[in-house]
């Protein structure tokens, strides 16, 4: 939905199962349509798509796109961003280090990320810049060399020469967003701009780059790096960095008492990666874990180490807390939305991304999944009107 400051509002849709277009289709047909009628009636409806790789292409293929479009205007609907950082399966397997793969070393992550572009600039509304989101390079468990970064380095130019290309022929304004995760290849502010200045000392000459490549920052990300929303945002855009998208998230955080630690437990599943990243105060290094198992068994082993705090890569509802003995990371997430009221042209693309819901503890979830999407915008909308953003 467009909002105040032409700032576009949706969810993301890897809350839902979908590898195949027809059951990405499936789900925007029996979730997000009924979304919208509780959030939206009567007024333009702004989604925020996932495409895996297969669906890319199967909507590529001869009619579907113009049947596609043909429904979107239908039901008052359109697309104004895409999630490409899963390239494959998303859902009910282990996607934990898989979903970094392939990385931006590769070929196949530059064409698929090409080929989303490709179809966001049929599908965009004439008045609408679109946005796509991707993965932070590589994940600094793969071995990331000079060599890799080079191919890394490479892919982006090539994909950022079709972004252009793409933008110059449909006249649309199309941006690709990066997006900083724990343990990926960079994943604070400060390793942020060490790769975009790397590119650019590399790259000299491409001075439009940062018209196009961007960051999509994710408030759940930055906040388990424990760093300061309006201080990480200063710095990125000061830096002249573009922020493409802002995702609208939140994590899992809690004292590491005994009793919190073993209520953890519940929160381990073999799904998705859960990074932990442990506080032991000011000017003290923080900790960190690959995921919560190695957390978990090092809290066994060194029960009188485990600091001050840890914040749990588990996304969580926004709208709600989590209750004793664990809270979230939701204090980042509106000082975020505090540093865009004050800088509401910064960024015009928001994505509320909450894509935990088959794992989540049955007593955090609200209703069926379209209940807890619903409840996500009525908190949303509301804590953006008390800003003057909707």
């Amino acid at each position: 939905m467009r909002l105040h400051h032409d700032i576009h509002l949706g969810y993301c849709t890897n809350i839902h199962r979908g590898e195949t277009w027809e059951e990405t289709w499936r789900g925007l047909k029996e979730h997000t349509l009924r979304v919208r009628e509780r959030v939206a009636s009567g007024k333009p409806y702004g989604i925020g798509l996932r495409l895996s790789h297969q669906a890319a292409v199967e909507l590529r293929a001869p009619g579907k796109l113009a049947e596609f479009k043909r429904w979107l205007d239908q039901n008052d609907c359109y697309v104004f961003t895409i999630n490409g950082f899963p390239y494959g399966a998303f859902h009910g397997q282990r996607v934990k280090e898989h979903v970094f793969q392939p990385d931006w070393t590769t070929r196949e992550r530059l064409d698929y990320t090409c080929l989303l572009f490709d179809l966001l600039a049929e599908l965009l509304p004439p008045d609408v810049s679109g946005s796509v989101s991707t993965l932070p390079g590589s994940h600094k468990t793969f071995g990331v060399g000079a060599d890799e970064l080079r191919a890394i380095f490479e892919n982006l130019r090539l994909c950022r020469q079709h972004i252009e290309k793409v933008a110059e022929k449909s006249g649309q304004d199309l941006h690709l967003g990066l997006e900083p995760e724990p343990l990926g290849l960079f994943e604070t502010s400060g390793e942020t701009l060490k790769f975009f200045g790397l590119y650019l000392d590399q790259n000299p000459g491409d001075k439009d780059f940062f018209r196009f490549i961007g960051l999509n920052y994710d408030t759940c990300h930055l906040a388990i790096e424990f760093e300061d929303a309006a201080t990480a945002l200063d710095r990125i855009t000061g830096a002249g960095v573009r922020l493409s998208k802002l995702h609208f998230s939140s994590a899992l955080s809690l004292r590491p008492t005994p009793e919190a630690v073993e209520k953890l437990r519940a929160f381990d599943e073999p799904v998705y990666f859960h990074q932990v990243i442990a506080s032991y105060g000011p000017e003290q290094p923080l900790r960190r874990f690959t995921d919560l198992p190695d957390a978990l068994a090092f809290a066994a082993a060194q029960p009188g180490q485990l600091g001050d705090e840890w914040r749990v890569h588990f996304h969580i509802p926004i709208h709600a807390q989590p209750g004793a003995p664990f809270d979230s990371t939701r204090a980042h997430l509106l000082g975020a939305m505090d540093w865009l009221a004050r800088h509401p042209a910064k960024c015009g693309h928001i994505e509320m991304e909450t894509y935990t819901w088959e794992v989540l503890p049955p007593e955090m979830r609200s209703g069926d999944v379209v209940d807890q999407l619903v409840r996500e915008y009525d908190w949303t909308l509301a804590e953006m009107r008390t800003r003057g953003l909707a």
